[in-house]
């Protein structure tokens, strides 16, 4: 509505007294909703304890405790320890998350007792008088009391990308923001209450967000509890007969063996770590990288970060430091008007001005005239701002140049193009006669007769990190795109001066609309300007569909479509409360050099999680395997679970803890589930092949049976060794240590008489160590074999070649 002159309508609401606001909070009448980014404590304890798996551990724990085998229920407490270890490791990265979003909290300003005063979302109350103003997030539905230019963004809530102008007595809704104007408006709906809940804060809450590891590691756990009831009557069936037959082994009472080994059995077929080390990694990169001032909110977007192959940049607040600086006026020719350096001050003036305008206040002070008598709030969809100046000045417009003139207006629009293209931000400046018209529920119409009087240039400082950043990405082959509003010559000149490689910009008017046209103009070209927020989400959307994982970044509230659009939304500390609610990471100190760190400790997590897959998977192939076998020829198993349980311990467990804290710095592929098990498959047919002849020996008369069980426990852990030397690689000094530390520990077992005792082994003869040397020699040559196979990378760690590391369009990074 038309301002009037002397007089701010927005300052006759007087709000809540503070005895209300009291009475009110006694009641429960707050705003109060749930804001942690982590899981509760008992979810984390849940998701570590109550699980199917351990469900079977548990009931394996109890029955050889029943029998009076306890040494042979190690895996229990193993299991026991696990649970323990990951509660504490996510309950440690919970507090560290939990503390670091009360920086990213929501805040709103309310009018109580007369004054405006900032207090945080949760401790609005019913009947609170907001004061909003473009930039806000709405954290409550409340009701429009007076609005100046009142525009809001509901595209969290409906998915429509157009501004909404908003007038006295139409409600604002919680989840949308204040894109343009300034309003007070009264709480009505709070908390649950509301229409969209807490949404910007649900943004923020744990989530389960679609991944590729947490699907493939279901399937696998699906796969295995299928199988435990057939694998566990196989195997028992198989032992009792061995051992003459069911009623010969209860009768003699030699059931009770075979139930342990049974036992013993089943469980190597869990993966127990599996799942808990994989969230323990999620856990720690996520607390790693709170530490670094980039707050997740939520685990899988670790994953998100190692699988980014482009990344899309807003060109302010990103690749510049987002300060605009005021640059110069050129007037046009026939362009001289009177009043327009009062113009520019009231424009500056604007206590709804954006960061664009409030450049002007450093050249152009606020006159000491009358003040306009209306006003047009900046639109981002619009793209100006107008003010109505008292007679003779008329109306004044500032905003895009393309936006306030026809396309025939050659020459303006040169001129601002030809400073464009050198870095500067532009905007015309023009006049007309006609008055403004202003209304309440319609968004104002451009007025006519508009005489362009002068171009206004602004300047914008390029990140000192952005080239060694750029240079970073382009070098690790992620395709850069800058998709800025500004003009596309500024656009690109600042992609320029950063170190982008570019050879134009494209026009954001010009692109097209069908998707797959728009993924291929993508892939050839890095700068766009002029791009609005609906396009932004378009061109995210199409790069996604074609097959491309993206990142976006951006400070800004017309950056909101597109973050939520990508598969990781990145925003920085300064922008609105609406930005930071959808992004899946937010840059808490603004530091963008921080992005190669955020992306490398991606790749290092589930690099890392891969590993302990094939390690894991390994296991459990041949413990399915084995006792399957074993059970259809009617032989007796040559282990006792504690064997297995140390045996797991060292050269998987312990290992898993360590190599999960080696770094790793290439770009993570789809489809890891296939390459774990395209190793873990044969390597672990290799393993079940070689216990078996080792335990041949012994039922041909070979070896003794006592010497052919520990010939058969040397030849498990000598291969496993060797399993987990092939998915360490590459090795470094911290590797080698682990490796000989599990090496030597498992030779230990043997040697020490109280260790060899406890596990049930026997000082192994020549003879047996000879069969279990060339046996072993011959499993570890089988899976080197299997790990060298063509088409295969050994290791994580191990970069791809040929074809697998070029991607079409690759290209972008510094000059």
């Amino acid at each position: 509505m038309p301002g009037q002159r002397g007089h701010d309508p927005l300052l006759d609401e007087e709000g809540l007294s503070s005895a209300a606001v009291a009475a009110r909070v006694a009641d429960g009448l707050t705003n109060a909703v749930p804001t942690r980014v982590s899981r509760t404590v008992a979810a984390i304890i849940r998701t570590n304890v109550l699980t199917l798996f351990n469900a079977v551990v548990a009931g394996g724990f109890v029955l050889l405790l029943a029998i009076g085998s306890w040494r042979d229920a190690l895996f229990g407490l193993s299991a026991l320890a696990n649970a323990v270890i990951g509660i504490a490791q996510e309950l440690h990265a919970k507090r560290l998350l939990d503390r670091l979003a009360v920086v990213t909290a929501d805040r709103a300003v309310v009018v109580r007792d007369g004054a405006a005063l900032e207090v945080a979302a949760r401790d609005l109350v019913l009947d609170d008088v907001l004061a909003l103003r473009a930039g806000d997030v709405v954290v409550a539905d409340a009701v429009v009391l007076v609005a100046v230019g009142l525009e809001v963004d509901e595209s969290l809530l409906t998915g429509e990308a157009d501004p909404v102008a908003k007038g006295a007595g139409e409600r604002v809704l919680a989840g949308s923001s204040v894109l343009a104007g300034r309003c007070r408006a009264r709480v009505d709906r709070i908390g649950s209450g509301s229409f969209a809940g807490a949404m910007t804060v649900v943004a923020r809450r744990f989530t389960r967000t679609p991944s590729e590891i947490r699907t493939a590691l279901d399937r696998v756990l699906r796969v295995i509890a299928w199988a435990l009831v057939p694998v566990l009557l196989v195997a028992l069936n198989g032992q009792l007969q061995a051992l003459g037959g069911w009623e010969a082994a209860i009768r003699d009472g030699a059931w009770r063996d075979a139930v342990v080994r049974t036992v013993g059995a089943v469980i190597a077929m869990i993966p127990l770590g599996l799942v808990l080390l994989s969230s323990i990694a999620l856990a720690a990169g996520a607390a790693r990288l709170a530490r670094r001032r980039v707050l997740l909110h939520d685990l899988a977007s670790v994953e998100g970060l190692a699988r980014v192959d482009v990344l899309c940049l807003d060109k302010t607040g990103t690749l510049t430091d987002g300060v605009v600086a005021f640059d110069a006026v050129h007037p046009l020719p026939g362009g001289t008007a009177p009043g327009w350096q009062e113009a520019l001050g009231w424009f500056g003036a604007d206590d709804t001005a954006n960061r664009t305008a409030l450049a002007l206040r450093s050249a152009f002070p606020q006159p000491a005239g009358d003040p306009p008598t209306a006003r047009v709030a900046f639109g981002s969809a619009r793209r100006w701002s107008a003010l109505q100046l008292p007679d003779p000045s008329g109306t004044w417009v500032l905003g895009a140049p393309e936006a306030l003139l026809p396309d025939d207006a050659k020459a303006p629009l040169r001129a601002a193009a030809a400073l464009a293209s050198s870095g500067r931000r532009t905007l015309l400046l023009a006049c007309t006669a006609a008055p403004l018209t202003v209304g309440d529920a319609e968004p104002a119409p451009l007025p006519a007769g508009l005489r362009p009087v002068a171009i206004v240039t602004l300047r914008e400082q390029v990140r000192a990190e952005a080239p060694g950043m750029l240079d970073w990405f382009g070098r690790e082959g992620v395709l850069l795109l800058v998709l800025s509003g500004d003009d596309p010559g500024t656009a690109l000149a600042v992609a320029r001066a950063a170190g982008l490689r570019a050879d134009r910009a494209v026009d954001g008017r010009t692109l097209p609309s069908d998707p797959a046209e728009l993924a291929a103009l993508l892939e050839r070209d890095a700068v766009f300007g002029r791009v609005a927020p609906g396009q932004k989400q378009a061109m995210v959307r199409a790069l996604r569909a074609s097959g491309h994982v993206v990142a976006m970044t951006g400070d800004g509230l017309n950056d909101v479509l597109a973050l939520k659009e990508a598969d990781l939304g990145i925003a920085m500390s300064t922008a609105p409360a609406a930005t930071k609610a959808v992004a899946r990471a937010v840059l808490l100190d603004d530091r963008f050099d921080r992005l190669p760190q955020v992306v490398a400790e991606g790749r290092k997590v589930i690099a890392n999680i891969e590993r302990l897959t094939m390690l894991a998977l390994t296991k459990t192939v041949w413990a399915v395997v084995l006792p399957l076998v074993a059970g259809v020829l009617l032989w007796p198993l040559p282990f006792l679970p504690r064997q297995l349980s140390v045996l797991d311990g060292l050269t998987i467990g312990l290992p898993a803890f360590f190599l999960a804290l080696r770094p790793n710095a290439l770009r993570y592929r789809s489809g890891f589930l296939s390459r774990a098990l395209g190793f873990a498959v044969p390597a672990g047919a290799i393993i079940a092949c070689a216990i078996l002849v080792t335990t041949a020996t012994g039922l041909l008369g070979l070896l003794p049976p006592e010497s052919a069980s520990t010939a058969a426990f040397v030849v498990l852990g000598a291969i496993s060794i060797w399993v987990l030397v092939v998915c360490a690689r590459p090795l470094d000094v911290a590797r080698l240590l682990v490796l000989g530390a599990a090496a030597a520990g498992a030779a230990l077992l043997l040697v020490v008489p109280a260790a060899r005792d406890f596990l049930g082994l026997v000082v192994p003869s020549p003879a047996s160590l000879g069969v279990a040397a060339a046996i072993s020699l011959l499993g570890c040559a089988a899976v080197e074999a299997v790990a060298r196979r063509p088409g295969r990378r050994a290791s994580p760690d191990q970069p791809v070649r040929g074809s697998e590391a070029l991607r079409p369009g690759s290209r972008g990074g510094a000059a």
